[in-house]
């Protein structure tokens, strides 16, 4: 069966398979039909960013969903973590978010949350697949289709507020934020203002077309040259649907996440707020980040690329922090998905309690130099049962020790194979790079 969920949701070009109408509204109907508790009329929420295929994407869930006697009500344009606050909070069985995150315009996607705030888990995904690819029923093309729209703006900003509930110690800062023309926009001015800060923004006059154009967490070049030209204390910069933040110092310098999770990871612990002494970061944080956590007695747990998976692991140990280096952070107390604002709001709450500037903070974070090789291969064999590549990995980890990471693995859409090292000096985990590089295309590559 051809999978249509991948690790963020279901995503593609909007207007194409499997974005197009017919499929939206088949997968709207699949997900009522796949859940639990038929015996009453279940009841869900829909937000979505700002792509100009957002409206008729939802339209198409809304025939899909209210054909199965369920209702379906439009919190319109909000961030993709606010959806999950509302679903949980407010009660409804399950929220949808129309996001395709930091790609481009043409782009779009569907996510799905429980009635708990988390993501859809990876069997009632594949339920639903398999009730989508049963040719046998149709959506009927009469279903009446009435969605209730509400403003939940005003709800989801007294939620994130707590996130920094003393401000006073930052004195009258002055902020730089990118909205990236995406979904914060409809609260993150409202929400920056209301503390009092001196705000000013960019990434802010979304047209349906511009979202993550230029601007937004992967592109910072404009936040960093305002924040340097401008005097700022420091910029924020979310991607398109709000659930992700970077940040820039006073000097114009990116403070990517794994300089979040060190600041916060450190702030949760000296306020007895980290259980376990821990936190889960994934494959590619930096290992100084590892090292910088040791240094304080907290454990780092390693998982896979993708919030989702940061989360699961998070529930599994009961561990309150998580996250990954491109600014999807999770703080438990507030919510099972990453929240670019909330994240914005505690490195605040941090630069807050601990009188110091982001730059400082960020500073105590020392990332070891980082290379990244691609080998072609002709096919994904098991690299343990290739002696020559198993050999030169060991030797590499031996040289290693403890003082630097290689982390090898298949590209999962591309027939290349990954090599990354990490270690103290740039000139020899360079070299230790080509050297499996060679082994590998010998022995497999195209």
């Amino acid at each position: 069966m051809h999978r249509l969920f991948g690790t963020d949701g279901v995503r593609g070009v909007a207007g194409h398979y499997p974005l197009d109408e017919r499929t939206v509204e088949r997968l709207g109907a699949a997900l009522v039909r796949a859940m639990p508790d038929q015996a009453r009329a279940l009841r869900l929420v829909v937000g979505r960013d700002t792509r100009e295929s957002g409206v008729w994407i939802e339209r198409a869930l809304a025939r899909g969903v209210c054909s199965q006697g369920a209702t379906l009500t439009s919190a319109g344009v909000l961030p993709t973590p606010a959806v999950a606050f509302l679903t949980r909070s407010l009660g409804f069985d399950a929220g949808l978010v129309i996001s395709a995150s930091h790609n481009p315009f043409q782009d779009n996607g569907i996510k799905v949350f429980s009635g708990r705030g988390e993501k859809f888990s990876e069997k009632l995904e594949q339920q639903i697949e398999a009730i989508i690819a049963d040719s046998s029923w149709e959506v009927h093309p009469d279903t009446r289709v009435e969605t209730e729209h509400r403003d939940f703006g005003d709800a989801y900003i007294v939620h994130a507020r707590a996130a920094l509930p003393d401000p006073a110690p930052l004195g009258p800062i002055r902020i730089a934020l990118d909205l990236a023309n995406g979904a914060t926009t409809s609260v993150a001015p409202r929400l920056f203002r209301s503390y009092g800060f001196d705000i000013t923004l960019i990434g802010d006059t979304p047209d349906g077309r511009n979202i993550n154009l230029e601007c937004g967490s992967t592109h910072p070049a404009g936040l960093q040259k305002l924040v340097r030209e401008g005097g700022f204390a420091l910029g924020m910069a979310f991607d398109g649907d709000g659930d992700r933040a970077i940040f820039v110092d006073e000097h114009g310098k990116v403070v990517d996440g794994d300089a979040v999770l060190l600041m916060c990871a450190k702030q949760l612990r000296v306020a007895n707020a980290l259980p376990g002494s821990a936190i889960v970061a994934t494959v590619m944080s930096n290992i100084g980040l590892e090292l910088a956590l040791r240094e304080q007695g907290i454990e780092m747990v390693r998982c896979a690329v993708g919030d989702k998976y940061v989360m699961e692991e998070m529930l599994r140990r009961g561990i309150a922090l998580g996250g990954e280096q491109s600014g999807h952070i999770i703080f438990l107390e507030h919510l099972f998905t990453g929240d670019g604002i909330v994240t914005a709001l505690r490195v605040l709450r941090v630069m807050a309690e601990s009188r110091r500037r982001l730059a400082d903070l960020a500073a105590d974070l020392k990332t070891f130099p980082q290379v990244l090789l691609n080998v072609r291969v002709k096919e994904k064999r098991d690299l343990h049962q290739l002696p020559p590549v198993a050999a030169a990995m060991a030797a590499v980890e031996r040289s290693l020790a403890d003082q630097g990471r290689l982390l090898v693995r298949y590209s999962g859409t591309e027939p290349l194979l990954r090599i990354m090292i990490e270690g103290r000096d740039q000139a020899e985990i360079q070299g230790w790079a080509q050297q499996i590089a060679e082994v590998v295309s010998r022995e497999i590559g195209a």
